[in-house]
């Protein structure tokens, strides 16, 4: 089977451009499951019902999210009335929603699908390597388990792949929104890249507009951003593999300008 996973979604840039792909992506690599990252999807932090809505309507069939899941307050009652949309499991206490779901793909199989977040630089989660732990045990019977792991740093993302190498079957990386060239299949037949990258404008910094990340950085003064619009870019990595066995087959990064 294969299993496409999209980069975190910029803003409405970035819903126009996997408007524009994700539907010839499916039938051009006969696509058995869409997962998308949509933690930036409104304005460049958070995501609504409607955008999550607009999204499935698009063909995604989970959404992942990350460290500004709560920004739009809306998304709250959400989560817990839609299985398919996820926040990071290790988020702690008694966090609205859910950190994985069970999904069927069009080819019948079961899919699992984790979403987890990094600590470094990012916040007082739990620990990742342990929360996982729990979460193979609780869906041993699933072959396929999908990972998307929005972490800051590489070194952490490059641990928890090899932490997991083995026992699921593809580990991808969000949150940087930079696509790396490190995809590759860890031993154990595990697929994996550091991050994916993003869908929104190329002509900026990580999607916001570039003169204002400039005079951030420049300047160390808060100034507000907003999401960048030209040259749009549409980010993925498609994973092929054995549904019966949960192995990783192939690796695929995916990188497409806006036409």
């Amino acid at each position: 089977m294969k299993i496409l996973l999209i980069g975190d979604i910029v803003g409405k840039p970035g819903r126009q451009v996997v408007e524009r792909y994700v539907g010839d992506l499916r039938q051009e690599h006969a696509v058995d499951l869409v997962i998308a990252n949509g933690e930036n999807a409104a304005s460049g932090k958070g995501i609504t019902p409607q955008i999550a809505d607009d999204l499935f309507g698009l063909g995604v069939d989970v959404i992942t999210t990350g460290n500004h899941i709560w920004h739009e307050r809306s998304i709250i009652e959400y989560l817990e009335k839609q299985p398919h949309i996820l926040r990071p499991a290790n988020y702690p206490g008694d966090a609205p929603g859910r950190g994985w779901t069970k999904i069927r793909s069009v080819n019948y199989c079961d899919v699992v699908v984790i979403n987890l977040l990094g600590r470094i630089n990012l916040g007082y989660f739990d620990c990742p390597f342990r929360c996982i732990d729990q979460i193979i045990a609780h869906t041993a019977q699933y072959p396929v388990k999908i990972i998307d792991f929005h972490s800051e740093t590489t070194s952490e993302k490059v641990a928890f792949g090899w932490y997991v190498a083995g026992r699921v079957t593809a580990v991808a990386g969000t949150h940087t929104h930079i696509q790396t060239a490190d995809y590759r299949i860890l031993p154990g037949d595990t697929g994996y890249i550091s991050d994916v990258g993003m869908c929104g404008s190329w002509d900026s910094v990580i999607g916001i507009e570039k003169e204002q990340a400039l005079y951030n950085f420049i300047n160390q003064r808060p100034i507000r951003f907003t999401v960048a619009h030209e040259n749009l870019i549409f980010c993925a990595v498609l994973f092929e593999v054995d549904e019966d066995t949960g192995k990783a087959l192939s690796v695929k990064p995916i990188w497409l300008p806006q036409r």
